[in-house]
Parts: C-alpha cells; sequence; structure tokens
C-alpha cells in the first residue's frame, strides 16, 4: 500500500490553526484538494493528505514516452476508499489543521466534515471502515486522536471490515479502460440512453474526463453544441488561457467534478466524443452558454438531442446582457429600430429561390431575402456549359423554377411575419464574384411555418455553411440545419440521386413566324391558363403559359394605357403622364398570379393581344374603371366594350387621372362637295394574311379559299410520298419553287434574290410574307400545283384616302394597330382608286362594318391624303371630319397640336 502518513511526528507543531474549505476533488482514500471561496477569479486551492493514515494507490496510466509502458492497476480497496470520501466530502465544507508540512511541501494533517473539530473526523471514518489503515509507526502514546485510530483499526479487523475481510480484496480492482476500440460503434451501441459516469477531470469548460460506469470506461467528452476558451498549449510547453478560459473551467469543476452524472453519448465524429451531461441541478451545456462561458457551435449542435432552440436562447440571454466573453459584442440588427426588425408586410413577388419583394404597410416596397439559405445554382463545369445558349436561370438551373414555384404558390399575395437577422453589407465586384448591393436578411414565416425551412426540407435550397464568429446567421438556423439533414436522408430535391427536371420552354416572345404558327391554337383553345411572368407596363405583360410549356408576350385588348419611358434609337422616350401608376396597378393585381387569357389576335412584333381575367376580374376593365386607361376603338368589335364604356364614362365625367386634361370640343364642319358622280360600293370577302411596315397588306379572296386548300393538300401529299433530294435545287431569282416554312410544310414561294446558298430571299405567293432561307429548304415546284393550276393567292393592296407617316415610331404604331385589327382576320374589302404599286381599298370589319382606315384617322394615327375624284368627295369629307375631331381631343400624333405648319416637310407630312 502506498503510505500517505507523516514519515513522523518531529516536525508536528503543537497546536495547528484550524482553516477552512470547500473540497473539489478527493484524489485517493487519503488526500484532498481543498479550494478557497472565489473572489474575481478561481479561488486558491491545496492538497491536504491525511495525519497517520494510509489507503490503497489509485490506478495509473503509463506515462507515454516510456520504453515498454505498463499501466498501474488499483490497489485492493483504493477505488472504495476515494469513493468512499467523495461521496461523503465532494462540495462540502470541511476544517483542517496542517500538522506537518514536508520539504517538498507536502501537508499533512486532520479533517473534519464541517465548521469545526465537533464534525466527523475523516480518517476515523475510512478506519472504521476498514478502507484505511493506520500507520502505526509514527504513533506516540500520549496522543489521543492516535490511539482512538488503532482502536477503531482493531474494531475493524474484528469485524472484517473493508481490507480485512478474508481474501485479499481482488475482486474490488477496477477493469479500466482507458481507450474504446471503437468508439462510434461503443456510441451507436448506447443508442443515445443516458449512461451513469463520474466526471474525473475537467480540461476547460465545455471538455471532461468522464469514468463511465459500470464497465470503467475512461473517456473524453466534448460537450455538444458548444465551445468554451480554451488553454492554448505553447511551443515551450505552457499553457496560454483565452480570456475567461480559467473562469469557465472553474464554473465546471465547481458543478460537475467528481459529481455523479448521467451522459448522453451523442456522437463520434472524428473520435471526438460528444455529448449531454445531465446533472440533477439542470443542464451544464445551458448554464455555460447563459452566463456567458460559451458559444454556439453548428457542427456539433446538429446532434444536439436536448433541443438546439434552449442553447440558442441562452446564448442570446448572454449576448443581451453582453457579459463575459460578448461584453463587447453588438447585435447584426442594433442599428434598426423595432419596427425596421420586425413586421407584417404583403408579398408582391418573388424574385428567385432566396428573394422576395414586399410590400409595407406604408406602401414602401422592400426586397427581402431569406437569411442563411442559398437558392439552387450550377457550379464547376456546367457552369461554363453551353455558352453560346441564351441562360435562364429560372429554368436552366436545376430546381429554381420548383423553388420559384413552391414560393410563388405559398406566398404570393399573402400577409407575413417578417424578423429581420442581418443586414449584409454590399460587396464591389472581385476576382470571379458579382457586385452585390446591400441585403436585408430576414426570417419570413406565414401561419408559424418558417418559409426558409420549408423550403431547405423539400430539397429546393441548402444552407449556408458560417464561420464560427460570423454571427450574421438566421435566428432558426439550427432548424434550417436539421430541415437540411433530412432533406439529404429521404434524398429530397437538390439531395436526389434521380435525374433533375429538364423545363424545356419555349420564348416565343417577339418570334413573329413562331408566333404566328402558334396563334390558332390559342385561339382555339378559349380561356388558357397562364402564370404573370413579368409586367412591362400597364397593358404589357409576358406571360408563361403552363399546358404549353411556352412564354409569350401580352397585350391587352381594348384599351389604349399610358406609355412608360423606354429606349429608342432616336433618344429616351418620356413616360406619359400616369404610365407609372397604370404599371403599378397591373402588378399588384396581376403579377405571379395564375391567371386565364383570351387570345384574339397578334401584331406586327409577334405579341398576342388578348383579354386577361383574375378570379373573374377583366384587367382591361379594371385599368379604365380606375380611369388609368381608356378604351380603344378596336373594343368595339368585342363582348365587353359595353363594359368598358360604363366603366370609363364615370372617369371621364371625373376628369380623372388619364381624363384630367379632357375636353369636349364641338366638331368642326367640313363644307360637303357636291357629288356629281356616284362612288360604287361593291365589297367582297377576303382574307388578310400578311401586314407591311409601309401599310401595305396583302389578301386572299375567299371564293377561291377552298381551291387553295385542296391544292396545297394534294401537293403536300405528292411530296410525302416523294420527298425531294435535299440541297439539289439551284436557286435563281424569279423562279418559282415550292419552300419548307418554320412550321415544318411546304408552300409555293417565288425567288426574290440569292446572296448565297445559305442565304435565298423568297416571297410566298399565297400569303405575301417573306423569308430568308437556306437553299436546302427550296425544291423544284411540281407542274401540276404551277400559277397555272392556280394563280399565286396573296395580292398586295393599300388603304385609300390615308397617308403613310414618314416618322419611324409613327409608322410602327398604326402596323401595330393594323396587325391588331385585321391580320389573320376575315374582311370585307372594296377597290377604291388605283395606286402606283396596287389597288388602294377601303376594308370594313366582316361583323360590324366599320371602316378600318377610318378608326385609324379617328384615332388619330394616321393623316388624310386628300383626293380630287369628285365621286369620291364624300368619303373624303368623312376621313376629313374625323380627323378634325382626333386633332381636338390631340390624339397620339396630334398631341401637340397642328404640326404640319410652315415647313411640315421636315417631320414626314405635307397638307
Amino acid at each position: 500500500m502506498a503510505s500517505v502518513s507523516a514519515p513522523g511526528q518531529a516536525g508536528s507543531s503543537p497546536a495547528a490553526a484550524l482553516q477552512r474549505g470547500i473540497v473539489k476533488m478527493v484524489l485517493s482514500g487519503c488526500a484532498i484538494i481543498v479550494r478557497g471561496q472565489p473572489r474575481g477569479g478561481p479561488p486558491p486551492e491545496r492538497q491536504i493528505n491525511l495525519s497517520n493514515v494510509r489507503a490503497g494507490a489509485m490506478a495509473r496510466r503509463a506515462a507515454q514516452g516510456q520504453q515498454d509502458p505498463k499501466d498501474t492497476p488499483d490497489e485492493p480497496w483504493a477505488f472504495q476508499a476515494r469513493e468512499f470520501l467523495r461521496k461523503k466530502l465532494i462540495g462540502k465544507e470541511v476544517c483542517f489543521t496542517v500538522e506537518i508540512k514536508t520539504a517538498l511541501n507536502r501537508e499533512y494533517g486532520m479533517v473534519y466534515l464541517g465548521r469545526d473539530t465537533t464534525g466527523e473526523n475523516i480518517a476515523e471514518s475510512l478506519v472504521s471502515e476498514g478502507l484505511a489503515a493506520v500507520r502505526r509507526e509514527g504513533i506516540r502514546g500520549n496522543n489521543p486522536d492516535q490511539a482512538r485510530l488503532v482502536e477503531l483499526e482493531d474494531q475493524a479487523k474484528a469485524s472484517k471490515k473493508g481490507l480485512w475481510t478474508e481474501g485479499g480484496g481482488s475482486h474490488t480492482i477496477r477493469d479500466l479502460k482507458y481507450t474504446v476500440e471503437n468508439p462510434r460503434n461503443y456510441v451507436d451501441s448506447l443508442h443515445q440512453k443516458p449512461i451513469n459516469a463520474i466526471i474525473e477531470h475537467v480540461r476547460d469548460g465545455s471538455v471532461v474526463r468522464a469514468l463511465l460506469l459500470p464497465d470503467y470506461y475512461l473517456v473524453t467528452v466534448m460537450m455538444s453544441g458548444i465551445k468554451c476558451p480554451v488553454f492554448r498549449r505553447e511551443a515551450d510547453g505552457t499553457e496560454t488561457p483565452e480570456p475567461f478560459a480559467a473562469e469557465a473551467k472553474f464554473f465546471t469543476e465547481s458543478r460537475l467534478l467528481q459529481r455523479d452524472v448521467q451522459i448522453i453519448l451523442e456522437s463520434c465524429p472524428n473520435q471526438v466524443i460528444l455529448g449531454t451531461i445531465l446533472h440533477p441541478n439542470g443542464n451544464i451545456t445551458e448554464l455555460l452558454l447563459k452566463e456567458g462561458f460559451a458559444r454556439c457551435v453548428d457542427w456539433s449542435m446538429a446532434v444536439y438531442t436536448q433541443g438546439a432552440e434552449k442553447l440558442r436562447a441562452a446564448e442570446r440571454s448572454a449576448k443581451e446582457r453582453k457579459i463575459r466573453i460578448w461584453k463587447d459584442y453588438v447585435a447584426p440588427t442594433a442599428n434598426l429600430d423595432l419596427k425596421d426588425r420586425q413586421f407584417v408586410a404583403k408579398v408582391m413577388q418573388v424574385v428567385n429561390a432566396d428573394a422576395m419583394v414586399v410590400k409595407l404597410n406604408s406602401g414602401e416596397y422592400k426586397t427581402i431575402h431569406l437569411s442563411s439559405i442559398r437558392p439552387p445554382r450550377i457550379e464547376g463545369e456546367e457552369k461554363n456549359k453551353d455558352k453560346d445558349k441564351r441562360f435562364r436561370p429560372l429554368y436552366d438551373i436545376p430546381y429554381m423554377f420548383e423553388a420559384r414555384e413552391f414560393l410563388r404558390k405559398k406566398l404570393i399575395g399573402k400577409k407575413v411575419n417578417v424578423t429581420v437577422d442581418y443586414i449584409r453589407a454590399a460587396t464591389g465586384p472581385g476576382e470571379g464574384t458579382p457586385a452585390f448591393p446591400e441585403r436585408t436578411c430576414a426570417t419570413v414565416t406565414i401561419g408559424g411555418i418558417n418559409i426558409a425551412e420549408a423550403l431547405v426540407s423539400k430539397g429546393f435550397a441548402t444552407c449556408i455553411r458560417y464561420r464560427q464568429d460570423d454571427d450574421q446567421r438566421s435566428s432558426h438556423y439550427d432548424e434550417l440545419l436539421a430541415a437540411e439533414a433530412r432533406a439529404i436522408k429521404n434524398g429530397k430535391g437538390l439531395h436526389s440521386k434521380k435525374e433533375v427536371p429538364i423545363h424545356r420552354v419555349a420564348d416565343i416572345s417577339g418570334e413573329t413566324q413562331k408566333a404566328k404558327q402558334f396563334l390558332p391554337f390559342l385561339q382555339r383553345a378559349g380561356r388558357s391558363e397562364a402564370v404573370v411572368e413579368h409586367v412591362f407596363s400597364g397593358s404589357r405583360l409576358k406571360l408563361y403559359m403552363p399546358k404549353e410549356t411556352c412564354l409569350i408576350t401580352f397585350l391587352l385588348a381594348g384599351i389604349e394605357c399610358p406609355r412608360s419611358a423606354r429606349n429608342l434609337p432616336g433618344g429616351m422616350q418620356v413616360a406619359e403622364p400616369f404610365s407609372e401608376e397604370a404599371m403599378l396597378f397591373t402588378k399588384e393585381l396581376v403579377l405571379q398570379r395564375e391567371v386565364e387569357v383570351e387570345v384574339e389576335n397578334m401584331d406586327k412584333a409577334g405579341n398576342f393581344i388578348g383579354w386577361l381575367h383574375i378570379e373573374g376580374l377583366n384587367l382591361s376593365v379594371a385599368l379604365v374603371e380606375n380611369a388609368l386607361s381608356k378604351v380603344h376603338f378596336t373594343a368595339e368589335r368585342s363582348s365587353y366594350y359595353k363594359t368598358l364604356v360604363s366603366a370609363e364614362e364615370p372617369c371621364r365625367q371625373r376628369k380623372e387621372k388619364v381624363w384630367v386634361n379632357f375636353e369636349e370640343k364641338p366638331v368642326e364642319e367640313v363644307v360637303h362637295l357636291t357629288e356629281e358622280k356616284e362612288r360604287v360600293a361593291n365589297y367582297r370577302p377576303v382574307y388578310v394574311t400578311e401586314i407591311t411596315d409601309q401599310l401595305h397588306f396583302y389578301a386572299q379572296d375567299v371564293e377561291t379559299g377552298s381551291q387553295l386548300e385542296s391544292l396545297m393538300d394534294t401537293m403536300r401529299a405528292e411530296i410525302t410520298a416523294q420527298p425531294p433530294v435535299e440541297g439539289s435545287y439551284a436557286a435563281r431569282r424569279g423562279d418559282y419553287c415550292i419552300a419548307k416554312f418554320a412550321d415544318g410544310e411546304w408552300y409555293r414561294a417565288r425567288v426574290e434574290k440569292v446572296e448565297s446558298p445559305a442565304k435565298v430571299h423568297v416571297y410566298y405567293i399565297d400569303y405575301g410574307n417573306r423569308e430568308v432561307v437556306s437553299s436546302t429548304r427550296l425544291a423544284v415546284m411540281p407542274p401540276a400545283f404551277s400559277t397555272r393550276a392556280l394563280p399565286a393567292q396573296a395580292t398586295e393592296y393599300a388603304l385609300a384616302f390615308l397617308q403613310v407617316p414618314q416618322d419611324d415610331d409613327a409608322r410602327a404604331d398604326v402596323v401595330d394597330c393594323m396587325v391588331r385589327d385585321i391580320q389573320n382576320t376575315q374582311c370585307l374589302l372594296n377597290v377604291e382608286y388605283s395606286g402606283a404599286a396596287c389597288p388602294h381599298v377601303t376594308v370594313q370589319f366582316e361583323d360590324t362594318k366599320v371602316d378600318v382606315g377610318l378608326g385609324l384617322v379617328k384615332e388619330g394615327l394616321v393623316m388624310v391624303e386628300v383626293r380630287k375624284e369628285k365621286h369620291l368627295q364624300k368619303m373624303v369629307t368623312e376621313y376629313l371630319n374625323t380627323q378634325e375631331s382626333a386633332k381636338s381631343a390631340r390624339l397620339n400624333i396630334w398631341r401637340y397640336g397642328d404640326f404640319r405648319a410652315d415647313d411640315a416637310d421636315e417631320f414626314g407630312y405635307r397638307r
């Protein structure tokens, strides 16, 4: 047995002073460490060895680096003696006297439980239980304390207690294991069930050495979810404590060292055992955070089983009080008022998978980014693929569309709760990185659901990883990490092993030929479902058609909406009054909402024209009703005309918004000329197929339409049976041929110009449109289908009594209007007089018999060309009267008054 008694009594003092302290640790059955009271830091401590007794030596691990190292086991009854004192003394106040102090500064004395010597004598208790032997060689007969120890030992021997039992006590020696062969398997085998343990050593505030019972594994356990300041080992072997490291260690020691606890072993990454220590008085992990001795760590927070939100709340409490390690802490939102940190807002637009535009109660619009999540993105080689292809992130990045749709369906038009977590400062462009403006990052909830968490759990976004000292993160970061772990485990979205979804969305905005092919399908479909992707102005939108998987530009029919500012070749076009209000109105009503559209027609630029309905509301009517648009004359043919007019009239009477400058002026009467010759009106039905930039149009006679259809069917059947050899045709100017159009069908054509085999200009003789094609799309026209069998069906015409505007913008407006009104529709046509290039005609709508050219004059889009023929004077007069009305109302080209005075030719007009 290792003796811890005094070597002799020569150095003992006759009346040793009584001292007090609290037992910090029991080293063995005859040695303890006593500490004082803390005053502004960890208290002093000293080791006291019990005089006149000796107990068995505890097991000791062999020192590293020794040759043939061998661990020293427990001596019999050593552990039982240590446990006897541990349970009796740890954390208790004792008083003691130091009787002997050796040359090596080892102190020996008597220890009593309590504040004075009337308390229990610890040495006597040990001896009476047979857990320590009396050091008889140092006993003097006149010392009553020593005599009492001998007497108690004799009684223990007689009772065969402890050391004095028969058999030598080999059964009391622990099978102490200093290492776990496979720590991960061992941790997993416990299934996170609490295991009894004794804390044997505290390395720092969050790392302890624990003896696991009953198997006697001695393991190092790091507390899950937190990290305390540590003692850094320098090159010379000394340890330098980080700020508050000593205080954190004392905080843990004073509560856990050599206490009976339960430990939940939760994980074992990289041979490091993570666990939570449960003590009857509370959870030390939460206490360390609450008192500012520790910070949360993300990598181990995920395995914490007692509720990560409790740890975050404890850390938040310490930060708010700015105690200890947080004494210099500044919150990310410290500079924001409470009303700017937490507010309710309405979601107006989902920008992408992590950002949205919201409308505050004040009416202000604000972009909010979801905290701590990253939307789907393309990385590595994928980023550099298809550089020539137009990149569309919403459709080309896997799962971006699904993420956007998830947010759109859940949030658009709904009120949400916004809690700002941090403001990310603006960053300038760096090497390979773009510039980012300042971002407001927040947690957004609706009905108690954290939108970011829902997004991550479906695998539509991932969590951003931060440096440990980066506090700019979501206030619900742990829930986001847990949601991501679930998504990975279940193989959701971005974490799926399946093939990524591909969205082949055709963008036919501005693609005139594609739009022409697509128009009949939309017209026949009646009301079609759509999602408004973008609002360009009050009446111009971009729609996504889910059934057809395409994007189209859509213009609202029946109204004239103020134009927004836009860049033109000649400079910036100034926005018309109330254009911004109209755009905001439309945005708030339909942006990213599911709507129904009725397509009626398309314009020259490939934009579709029709009516848009949202929840039973006609957007055209809504704009007119709110005095943000006027009724266009083309609405007269629509079933919505009466509704539009009744909505417009009150606004016009109140002179509200677009009607603010409206004044009804008497129409100037134009003197009627006496007609000497009657005009012949012989209207016949035609089908308008093409409209040119010079306001000429091509039309087919309805009477011969069936012959053309029959010829086309027969010709295509023959071509299908005997397809032409690709590239065998050599195009020559003036030749008639057949050409394969964009829809894959063959049509009759004439070669107008040959630039190269790859660029051949052709004119489709039955439809009037022109195209530049490769010679591989041309073939010889079979003789049975030549113009001898059926003449060219497209005839060129020009509208009578109208001057073609020389200004490009004005002319484009007229062309758009004509395309919208008559292209691909059946009309009535009457030849009025011959022109240099083609006949000049008047055209009427088939159903209403309204004159198309007169409608253009009425809207102030064109000027009247005065004809001298006497039989036409009645028509000319009507056109001139209508022109005077448009001029008085200052419509379109007349918006700045009569500009035709003096040098009007410089403006491209003539009287």
